[in-house]
């Protein structure tokens, strides 16, 4: 169950004239990482304020580059260690802005200057801490010999696609929050039974 990680081979196509760029002119992966986190950042501040369809737009450049610097690495052939360090941080460092900027969005939703003990705010700060399952789980689980896992059924397009749909209809925060829970937990548990089976197998 790959979820919308499935179309990343789309995508990719899609931006293949940056990554034509990138490979003639020897753009380091790390650039794109970086371009990922402006992104990010970018649709945190969009969504703060909730003007969602240029949360769109900016979430769409954080995708691009969290695709890209894998895909330029693997073109150029530099792929490394320290490479693959970098693409999560900057990931989670992602993640961690789009929640924010979200955070914001609901607090301001009293009308009465901002409530940050509100429910929304706190479905919102419990989808944050959720959406770090999936990966801690794959990360644990390529710690231990596993495959490193991505995808879904709730992954990172997934929780970007959710962020605008908050943004967009505020008064859906709490439902898109638990949502955001029960996919995280899900995608998490499904990694982690695939990382057993795996491991398993070539324990035997």
């Amino acid at each position: 169950m790959d979820g919308l990680y499935a179309l990343k081979p789309w995508y990719t196509q899609r931006l293949r004239i940056f990554l034509q760029r990138a490979e003639i002119q020897g753009t380091s992966p790390d650039f794109f990482t970086a371009v990922g986190i402006f992104g990010a950042a970018a649709a945190a501040v969009s969504i703060a304020v909730g003007w969602w369809p240029l949360a769109v737009l900016w979430l769409g450049v954080r995708l691009a580059g969290a695709n890209l610097d894998g895909a330029v690495a693997r073109a150029r052939k530099v792929c490394r260690p320290w490479g693959f360090t970098l693409n999560e941080i900057g990931d989670r460092a992602s993640d961690l802005l789009m929640f924010a900027g979200l955070a914001v969005w609901a607090a301001s939703q009293g009308g009465h200057g901002m409530n940050w003990l509100s429910w929304p705010v706190i479905w919102v700060l419990a989808a944050a801490l959720a959406a770090t399952l999936p990966t801690f789980a794959s990360l644990a689980a390529a710690g231990a010999g596993a495959t490193r896992r991505n995808g879904g059924p709730f992954g990172k397009t997934e929780r970007c696609l959710a962020a605008i749909v908050a943004a967009a209809a505020p008064a859906a925060i709490p439902v898109v929050g638990a949502m955001i829970v029960v996919g995280s937990v899900l995608t998490a548990s499904l990694r982690l039974e695939a990382a057993h089976r795996e491991l398993t197998t070539a324990a035997a």
